[in-house]
């Protein structure tokens, strides 16, 4: 009998190491594949490439499966990291996670896994898919705290088809325990932050390279002037630190918070306290949809949805959807919703879809 292939993203860490090994002691025939996704500065101190093949290198060694090499960096640049740019410089605050999911991880390497042979592709995300009739769900990840469908919203039955999560049923000590159990060296490394393949760097730094600064002034709601920001691109909304106008006059001593930018003005406006009305927002509208089942949710139905990951999940309904938008309210007002970031649908554990905020 011929084992089913399947290549499985290595990224270095602990939860794509536990999924190779996992899928090798089903008897697939697995291949290890690296992506190499970003080549700017890499000889700074932040890029942890070079350190994150070693122990990919180490892992894949242990479990002795093959590990191979790609280099995504040019569709990663024109696909997200262009789009990443675009969005901040038009004063949004975007997820690269979700499009590097959707446009390297479960497409430029799904491409490339089928040159390899592979039937399947896998991944060490915390989600489930199952299989209802001809159709595939996606499925939040046992372990709730780690669960990443959040971020896989965006991904189409064809991609769902060809691909394994074979930890999406673990909690991560579990995926630990496993990996310390086999020996692998990475059982106890911490986990990835930062932007998808780029890493963990000062982010203002990182952004002013790829971004002209543009000072503008910092407003209260009356219009008085209380500061200056170094750009709108480096604010979001809710934020707290990093204004540079504690202790500013404004009438009391509560902390002061990123309330809304006004881009053609280039102005920041905050408001004083974490529970000002000015930061709650009950309404939204969402665009640029995508539905997992490729068929729009019932509009008037009782979902849930999140605005940020690791979010607790909130009712919802949905209106007015044409043309790629739709209207989300939600049963209460949800806090700091950031214009570019993404509402993620779902159906108790089904993720249907979502759409990026735009307003």
């Amino acid at each position: 009998m011929i084992k089913k292939r399947v290549v499985v993203g290595i990224s270095g860490g602990v939860d794509s190491s536990v999924a190779a090994l996992i899928l090798k002691q089903q008897g697939y025939d697995v291949i290890g594949l690296f992506m190499k996704n970003w080549e700017d500065e890499d000889t700074t101190e932040y890029c942890s490439s070079r350190q994150d093949f070693i122990d990919a290198a180490s892992a894949t060694d242990i479990i002795n499966i093959p590990l191979e090499i790609v280099n995504f960096s040019t569709e990663y640049k024109e696909r997200v990291f262009g789009h990443f740019l675009a969005k901040y410089r038009a004063g949004q605050t975007p997820n690269p996670d979700i499009l590097c999911n959707s446009e390297i991880k479960f497409k430029a390497f799904l491409d490339y896994a089928v040159t390899l042979g592979a039937d399947y592709i896998a991944t060490g995300h915390y989600a489930k898919i199952r299989e209802v009739g001809r159709t595939f769900q996606l499925l939040k990840g046992e372990d709730g705290n780690k669960d990443q469908s959040y971020f896989l919203y965006r991904l189409n039955q064809k991609q769902l088809a060809k691909t394994l999560f074979p930890i999406g049923h673990l909690y991560k000590s579990e995926v630990r325990r496993i990996a310390q159990d086999f020996k692998l060296s990475n059982f106890a490394k911490k986990d990835s932050t930062g932007i998808c393949f780029i890493g963990e760097r000062p982010f203002r730094d990182f952004l002013g390279r790829y971004l002209p600064h543009n000072p503008g002034e910092i407003k209260t709601l009356e219009g008085m002037v209380i500061g200056e920001h170094a750009g709108l691109m480096y604010h979001t909304i809710g934020q707290r630190q990093g204004l540079r106008i504690g202790g500013t006059k404004g009438g009391n001593d509560e902390p002061w918070y990123v309330s809304g930018k006004d881009i053609k003005h280039n102005i920041l406006t905050v408001v004083q306290g974490h529970n000002h009305p000015k930061l709650f927002q009950q309404t939204i509208t969402a665009t640029d949809l995508t539905w997992i089942n490729g068929e729009e949710p019932k509009q008037q139905w009782v979902y849930t949805a999140k605005i940020r990951y690791r979010q607790p999940d909130t009712p919802c309904s949905i209106t007015d959807i044409k043309n790629g938008k739709c209207s989300i309210e939600f049963a209460q007002p949800q806090w700091a919703i950031a214009p570019g970031q993404s509402v993620v649908i779902y159906e108790s554990k089904v993720c249907l879809g979502g759409g990026e905020i735009e307003s």
